[in-house]
């Protein structure tokens, strides 16, 4: 059986790179999508249905293509329905289709935010935003029956630390990874 971690937050909070330290311990991570998206598909966010379906169905072959036992998830379905809701954009069937039928478990790391946000080409949003959207995208997982993991501001190692303890270790498969 999988078991699927969720790690997620507002942008810019620090996930992925959380993310990246679990990658490097020899955890399985399924990557997030949206940034993947606004990477490579320039002026998608102009088009709300179009960017969120195409980070939608990318989340998705994500997660199905990956197999490990326990696997720690950069961002779900869920927080694209928490970011339709941040955009004040009514979310299509296919995405709260695959919210309710989404297999994760059940405690959720919720990355808190930082005093300040570092922009990328990808993230161009303000700290007093990223404020409100980690409000919804809090409320969006415990309406959905989702217990909140808060993992605070604190030293990356720290944060690494946390989430492991929540975990566990990954299953070794003979392999030593590179440090």
């Amino acid at each position: 059986m999988i078991r699927r971690f969720v790690l997620t937050g507002a942008p810019g909070a620090g996930k992925t790179t959380i993310a990246e330290a679990l990658k490097l311990r020899g955890y399985a991570v399924v990557d997030e999508a949206a940034t993947h998206v606004i990477g490579t598909v320039p002026g998608i966010e102009q088009d709300t249905p179009r960017f969120l379906r195409t980070i939608l169905q990318l989340q998705i072959d994500r997660e199905h293509a990956r197999r490990e036992a326990i696997q720690v998830l950069d961002r779900t379905p869920i927080c694209t329905l928490a970011l339709a809701e941040y955009l004040g954009h009514q979310p299509a069937p296919e995405l709260e289709n695959t919210v309710r039928h989404s297999r994760y478990q059940r405690r959720v790391f919720f990355v808190r935010l930082m005093d300040c946000i570092v922009p990328t080409r990808a993230r161009r949003i303000g700290l007093e935003d990223a404020r409100r959207f980690e409000r919804i995208h809090a409320d969006v997982y415990q309406r959905l029956g989702y217990e909140l993991v808060d993992i605070p501001p604190a030293p990356l190692e720290a944060r690494v630390a946390q989430v492991i303890a929540g975990i566990g270790r990954p299953a070794t498969t003979g392999r030593r990874r590179s440090r």
